[in-house]
Formats: structure tokens, sequence, C-alpha cells
């Protein structure tokens, strides 16, 4: 990946930019159209200059926003042109099902998942949309499995939730996590299963890793059906929720109780294509290719464009029940060509865009080869980062007690100044130079600097950021001193 183009001088527009497109933007319909030129126009010199460069520089830290790759853009700009709704499988018409089903084949190779084993498998708007599905499913699994351990036969499609849950002796679901994402939560709630039913079962005194005493004693609960949620990267800090040597104990303990077991790995899922004789201390979670489905985000890490993410399960049965579209019009006629899933029958949408393609297009651009490289980089920059911080007297790493080790590309970090740590993030953004995401991690403001776009470069970058680190404390102390 060819990433020595300089970077744009600023990452957020100008407050005049800003205020300039305010101006310009039409709230009612004009009497007479503009026209297509002049549409144009306005887009480009009113409102451009007003929108982030997230995914053109490297510096933008926040939200965990990857970049497009040259490859993937060329490609998206294809799927704009198409205009085609991936949805029926119609092999005597369309080749685009069979993109996507490479595409995941792909996917698969890259994070090193048999495709026999994780045999649903469909792209999605996002993580969220990901996580959806997977709780869905994991609740419909449970209350079966509930049911089938009494020896009952039901069916949360067919039935209905209560009513299988009144057959299979449930009178909960609960999802067992440790510092699960806000985007569970949502899902937790869309799902039915209510957020007051996501239990806390995180290890005292690193409250992102999974406690295996506290995840037996929930699951061992009489009437209470569970999903174990496991993050592979923790939102603020990145680390991996279950050690090593923990994840085969959830497998198991999964396996006794007659629970799903779903992986979050909205950007973690990339470590796995690390080897750990480069990165020992970012071991693949085993809890992915353990778990009963996965969650995955596409324009994060892989860097392709919004919106784009994509989910792994092994169920490929009961999705189909759940998903499935019954209308005769979305029926493929048989055909004697290749034989894949219909989207619509595996996932939550009918109306499809065709964002496989993308990301059938980078991945043969850049291979295995070109991520691990970009990955490599990444965490590269975010442990210099990390390593800066540990050494300077005015910021403090976070976690405490954290190991620079375990860093994979996210850092955590406060202002050891408790005034300026209230409006460090908003100082570094005000420079324009880098962008960061304001957070609070044990009830203190913090900042999360988040590596993701595949354009970085460790020594670049890394300058810059030490640069507007050092000004915003050298301003602050100015400003402290004047007011003294």
């Amino acid at each position: 990946m060819d990433t020595t183009s300089t970077p744009p001088a600023l990452v957020l527009p100008t407050t005049p930019s800003l205020n300039h497109a305010r101006t310009t933007l039409h709230h009612t319909l004009p009497s007479t159209p503009l026209g297509l030129d002049a549409t144009l126009k306005h887009l480009e010199s009113d409102i451009a200059p007003a929108v982030p460069a997230s995914s053109v520089s490297p510096r933008y830290f926040g939200f965990i926003t990857g970049g497009a790759t040259p490859a993937a853009r060329a490609a998206d700009s294809l799927v704009t042109a198409w205009d085609y709704s991936v949805a029926v499988h119609l092999p005597a018409e369309s080749i685009a099902t069979e993109v996507e089903a490479a595409a995941l084949d792909l996917l698969c190779d890259l994070l090193d998942f048999d495709p026999e084993v994780f045999t649903h498998r469909t792209f999605t708007t996002g993580a969220t949309a990901s996580n959806v599905i997977g709780l869905t499913l994991g609740r419909d699994w449970v209350v079966e499995e509930a049911a089938r351990r009494k020896g009952v036969e039901v069916s949360v499609t067919d039935h209905g939730l209560v009513k299988a849950m009144r057959l299979a002796g449930l009178d909960e679901i609960r999802v067992l996590s440790a510092m699960p994402h806000s985007s569970v939560a949502k899902a937790v709630s869309i799902a039915g299963l209510g957020r007051a039913n996501i239990v806390d079962v995180a290890r005292d005194g690193a409250p992102w890793r999974v406690d295996i005493k506290k995840l037996r004693a929930e699951l061992g609960r009489e009437g209470v059906g569970s999903i174990v949620c496991l993050g592979a990267g923790e939102v603020n800090t990145g680390y991996l929720d279950t050690a090593p040597e923990d994840v085969y104990a959830v497998r198991a303990a999964c396996d006794e109780f007659g629970a799903w077991l779903h992986a979050d790995g909205a950007f973690g899922l990339m470590a796995r294509i690390l080897h750990p004789s480069t990165y020992p201390a970012i071991h693949r979670s085993y809890a992915e290719e353990l778990a009963d489905s996965i969650t995955g985000d596409a324009h994060k890490l892989l860097n392709v464009p919004y919106d784009c993410g994509f989910f792994f399960s092994k169920h490929l049965a009961l999705a189909s029940r759940m998903l499935a579209n019954a209308a005769a019009y979305l029926t493929p006629p048989a055909s004697s060509g290749p034989t894949v899933p219909s989207p619509l029958n595996i996932g939550i949408e009918n109306s499809r865009r065709f964002r496989a393609l993308p990301v059938y297009a980078t991945l043969l651009a850049y291979g295995g080869s070109g991520y691990s490289e970009m990955v490599f980089r990444q965490i590269g920059l975010a442990r210099r980062v990390a390593a800066w911080i540990e050494g300077s007297k005015g910021y403090e790493l976070l976690p405490r007690g954290g190991e620079r080790g375990d860093i994979f590309m996210i850092v955590l970090f406060r202002a050891r100044d408790e005034e300026l740590d209230k409006s460090l993030a908003r100082r570094i953004n005000a420079t324009g130079r880098i962008y960061v995401s304001g957070t609070v991690w044990e009830g203190e403001t913090a900042v999360r600097l988040a590596v993701a776009n595949w354009q970085v470069e460790v020594e670049r970058e890394g300058a810059v950021v030490e640069e507007v680190l050092s000004q915003v404390l050298d301003k602050y102390e100015e400003e402290k001193a004047s007011e003294s």
C-alpha cells in the first residue's frame, strides 16, 4: 500500500468554512431548480470545505474510523454507477451474489476462519447491524436449546418469543459481558431482551476481562437463558477481553449451560492476521473461532468505504429460518448455475447495496501481506505514541496497571492536570491537525486516540501527534501563568 502522498494539513474544517456552509444550505426547494452544474458547484465550493478529512487523512484518530484504500474507493464508484441491489441470487442474470460469496470467502481466508464451519456469512451495514443479528440468533437458539433439554420442540420464529420462552421454562434471557460496546446494548434493546439484562462479569482490577467464576455463577441460574458476549477489542483501550487461557473455559461453560457465545470483533478481529512472532502480546482471540457468531466491521481496519460490516455464524439453518423472506416474487427460479443463499434470506435487509465489491477489490489488490503490513504500522504508531505519553510529565497513559504490550491500535490517556483534562480533547481537536475522541474511564475524562487509517506512517504521524500534544500542554501552561 503506497502511503507516501502528503496528508492534508488540517483534519477538521475551519470555523469560517463551517459558518459559510451553514449560510448556503437550502432548507426549502428553490422556485427554479439550480440544475446539475450549479448544484455540483455548491457541493464543491460550499459543502466540501466544511466536511472533515476523516477518510483521506491518516491523522483522524476518532471513532476507529478507517479510510478507503485506492482499490476499495475505485470499486465503490462502480457500485454507485451500477446501482444494483444484491438481494436475490439470480445466477442466470447476474454475478453479483457470487461476487459477494467470493468476498466473504476471501475474508475467511484473511482472518483464518474455516468457511465450512462458519456457514452463515453475510454483509451488513456495520457492527451494530451485525450485533443485532448475532444477539437475535442467540436469543432464539438459547430458547430452543432450553426447550430441547426439557424434551420439548419449540420455534421462536413460529411460536413467538413469549410463548416459546414459556414452553422452554425460561423467565428471562440475559447477556453476560465485560465492558460491552454501546452497540451491544442497542442490539439487546432491539432484540427485546432489555438493557437491564446486560450483566457485568468483569474481572476485578481488569474490567475489560471476563471473570470465569462470575461467568459460571451467572450461567447456572435457574430459569435464565444466557448469551455470552465477548469483545475482541474494548472500545476505550482496544484490549481483548479474554486471555487465551480463558477462552476455552468460556466455551466449555457455554456448552455446559446451553449458552450462545457471541464475539464482537468490530475492529479487534484484525489482530488475527498478525503472526504471533511479530506481536506475541497481541494474541489472536480464539474467542472468535470458538464463538457461535462473530461481528466484524469492514469500514474500520479493512478500510473500505462506509457503510460495510459483516457477520459470521455457525448456524445457517437457524438464520435461514429466522431471516427468510417468503415472497414469491423474491424466490429465484430453478437454475443450473452456481448456488449460494440469497442474501435477503440470511440478513436483515431486502434492499442491499453492492457493498461486497470494494471488499473483494481491496483484498485482491493488497492481499494478506498488504493488510498485515498495514496493521503492523498502525500498532507501531499507537505504541510509539503510548511510549511518548509514558515519558511525558504532563500526560498519563491509561488504564493504570495496563501493559503497553497489550496495546493494539488505541491509546487511552489523560492530562495529569485535572482542569486541562476536562478540556483536553477539545484543545487537541482545535488545532485542526489531528482529531481524537473524548471519553470517560473509571469516572474521569480521558482522550482516546484510535489508529485505523491505511495511510499511517509511524514516524510521520508520530512526530505530528507528539508536536500537537506538546503544543497543547505548553499553551495551557502559558494560560495558567498569565492568569496568576
